[in-house]
């Protein structure tokens, strides 16, 4: 499938932020799964992208503003080439072992909850169990909000039985890890064919021996398949968030987030809001 996308960023700042420093985690990268056409990052302002990779292999972008700024927007555009590979992630940059994935984090961190909906993954092999997770995980939670900003852990968003698919994600992560499972949060885009719209979107990976890495979707119950570009991941969605700021000086900052097929008005839109 072929898949364009449009992700658009707009970030105002009340008061005026007195300068900026951002890493942006926009940019997909080619592997086995899908092919990356053409791909661009506009940033609204006087600066000068610095392109690099994180450890984990991601993309990133780097910049600097000297302020005030009241107003910022960003756009990462481009056409990416998809292919379904039953969820299987093959050809992608991979820095660490696989046993790295099995770190906490303070997003991730298990509690018993966690452990007992691990423990309640029943299955003949880990693949098996891994799936049986995934629908767990899936009937838990009351409805998703895939544009939430969602809670600030697993163990809050599984005590919530609500969240957005970061949510989601971070509890099929942590409940993996206490099965012994390495796992990550990948962040990316999902293309909804029926309805023509596209999102940000967020799932999981899991590693399962002789085979490798595996997505697993907990909002649509479904292994990563043709509609799901990917752009990073790490151990949460820290690792894995498209923009990551710090403004000194500002007190509020709202940040609105639209990703649409071209052509479209608006596919999927989303408002968070951030004290800092």
């Amino acid at each position: 499938m072929r898949i364009q996308i449009h992700h658009e960023i707009v970030q105002t700042f009340d008061p005026a932020a007195k300068g900026l420093i951002e890493s942006l985690r926009l940019t997909p990268r080619s592997h086995e799964g899908q092919h990356v056409i053409e791909w661009r990052i506009d940033v609204e302002a006087d600066c000068r992208l610095r392109r690099s990779e994180d450890a984990f292999g991601n993309q990133t972008d780097m910049f600097s503003l000297q302020g005030p700024v009241d107003t910022l927007r960003i756009v990462a555009e481009g056409v990416i080439e998809t292919f379904d590979c039953a969820g299987v992630v093959r050809n992608s940059i991979e820095r660490f072992p696989p046993e790295l994935f099995l770190r906490d984090t303070q997003s991730t961190a298990p509690n018993a909850a966690l452990r007992a909906l691990g423990a309640s993954a029943k299955g003949e092999g880990r693949i098996e169990r891994l799936h049986a997770l995934l629908v767990a995980v899936h009937e838990r939670f009351e409805g998703v909000d895939a544009q939430s900003s969602g809670a600030t852990s697993a163990a809050q968003a599984l005590a919530d039985g609500k969240g957005g698919a970061r949510d989601l994600a971070h509890v099929f992560v942590a409940a993996s890890r206490t099965m012994g499972v390495p796992a990550r949060f990948v962040s990316g885009h999902y293309f909804d064919d029926g309805e023509a719209t596209a999102q940000c979107h967020a799932w999981a990976e899991a590693y399962v021996e002789k085979i490798g890495w595996i997505g697993f979707d907990p909002v649509h119950c479904i292994c990563p398949h043709e509609s799901h570009v990917r752009i990073a991941c790490g151990l949460d969605w820290l690792d894995a968030a498209p923009v990551r700021a710090a403004s000194p000086g500002t007190i509020g900052e709202t940040t609105s987030i639209r990703v649409r097929q071209p052509g479209q008005h608006q596919s999927a839109s989303a408002r968070t809001q951030s004290q800092q």
